[in-house]
Parts: structure tokens; C-alpha cells; sequence
């Protein structure tokens, strides 16, 4: 199957960890979201990344659709789960997923003022998170399922942003901190993006047109280009 793609769509990492949690081989194909190819818009309904085309040659959008379809067409990450409990992982995976932008538009703020007042949204649901947790390694147990994967692309651009510029968004929220940093210490977040993955984001999310970017130029004598970022990628 291909995956087409944007280097730091959040949506597209939430399908590309669940293939990779899977161990489901796909190949990627970038695309300019800026100059999108004809191709791409005969065949994408809504001309929005991700866009997955299966080995048949069916082009299916819209990121809950495709994991759906990767859920059901692959063996399951929780085998034997009930209808209420996979309801209940849906449930949990969309509370991620809905915060997506809005994680996006907190990392792009021009100042704190801005940062903090976007956060807001995005501290509740870290808050709702920090209540469900219990003491596993992951959210259902030792092994990673489907909340894991959706909740990895928040947990994972937080990890980059702290590491760069000292701004934490999980500040005070032990349970959610050593969540992330289980999933961290797995292959997915590696695995899940390209290998330029976090040059490009921080090209776009820590220039000195953001607050977090200038916070990121503060700590450049800590934290340079070449330093690696292995908990996080």
C-alpha cells in the first residue's frame, strides 16, 4: 500500500505508527500541500493528507477512515476486545486526534500571551488524560494499542518542543509524562516520520516568528542542529 503524505502532518504519523505498531510494509510518497499534484486531487475527496491507496489500487481518505480500515483489514493491535471496549479506544483515540490543531496552532503562538491562551483547550484534555491513567506502561496494559498510537503524535511533538526550547506541555501531569516517555522509548516515534522529520518541524513550529522558536534560539548553545534527539525521534 502507499501512503501519501506531508512531512509533519500529525494525521499522517497517527497512520504511519499504526502500520508501523502493525508491521505492515507501505511505501511513502510526499506531497507539496501547497502545490498539489492533479493526480492527488482526481483521487482525494476532500484533497487532504493522509490519503491511503491499498494493494488493489482503492483510494481511502480521511485519517479515522484509513485506521479504521488498517484495524479491521490487519490482525487487531488488542485482539478479542468486546464492542463497548474497541468503543471505548475509539473514544479515547478521538480525544487525541480533535487536539491535533489544536496543538499545532499552541506551538505556532507569536507570544506567550497567545501560546497560553491557545494551551487551554489542549491542558484540558492533558488534564482528562492525567485522571484516566493508571500505572501501565502504556494506556491498556504492556502492550501498545490504538489510544497509544493516536495519543503518540501529541506525546511526541511535545517531547521535541520541551527538548528544544524548555517548554513543557506536560508540566505537573506525572502520570502522562512517564506515559510519553514510554512511548518515546519505543521505535515508533522514530519509525512513524521521516528521518528529517524534526528539522522540518522545527523549520515551521521554533523559527524566531514563534514564541517557542525563540525559546528553542535561547538554548541553542544546549541544544544544536546535529544534537541528537534520541528520546524523541
Amino acid at each position: 500500500m502507499k501512503i501519501v503524505s506531508f512531512k509533519i502532518c500529525p494525521f499522517v504519523q497517527r497512520v504511519t505508527a499504526l502500520l508501523e505498531a502493525k508491521g505492515i510494509d507501505y511505501d511513502l510518497e510526499f506531497i507539496s500541500l501547497s502545490n498539489k499534484p492533479q493526480w492527488f486531487l482526481e483521487i482525494s475527496p476532500n484533497a487532504q493528507v493522509p490519503l491511503l491507496i491499498t494493494d488493489e489500487g482503492e483510494a481511502l481518505f480521511e485519517s479515522d477512515a484509513i485506521v479504521e480500515y488498517i484495524e479491521e483489514a490487519y490482525p487487531p493491535l488488542r485482539p478479542s476486545l468486546s464492542p463497548v471496549e474497541k468503543a471505548r479506544e475509539r473514544a479515547w483515540s478521538y480525544l487525541a486526534t480533535k487536539h491535533y490543531l489544536t496543538q499545532c496552532g499552541a506551538q505556532r503562538s507569536a507570544d506567550q500571551e497567545i501560546l497560553s491562551e491557545r494551551n487551554q483547550k489542549l491542558n484540558k484534555a492533558f488534564d482528562t488524560m492525567e485522571a484516566q491513567l493508571g500505572d501501565t506502561k502504556f494506556f491498556a496494559g504492556d502492550g501498545i494499542g490504538m489510544v497509544d498510537v493516536a495519543w503518540l503524535v501529541l506525546l511526541h511533538r511535545a517531547c521535541i518542543i520541551e527538548q528544544k526550547s524548555g517548554y513543557d506541555f506536560l508540566g505537573g501531569r506525572p502520570k502522562l509524562k512517564a506515559w510519553q516517555n514510554n512511548l518515546m522509548q519505543s521505535t515508533l516515534p522514530a519509525k512513524s516520520v521521516a528521518p528529517d522529520f524534526v528539522a522540518d518541524f522545527s523549520d515551521f513550529y521554533l523559527s524566531e516568528q514563534t514564541f517557542l522558536g525563540r525559546g528553542a534560539a535561547a538554548k541553542s548553545t544546549e541544544f544544536s542542529d546535529s544534537t541528537p534527539l534520541e528520546m524523541c525521534c
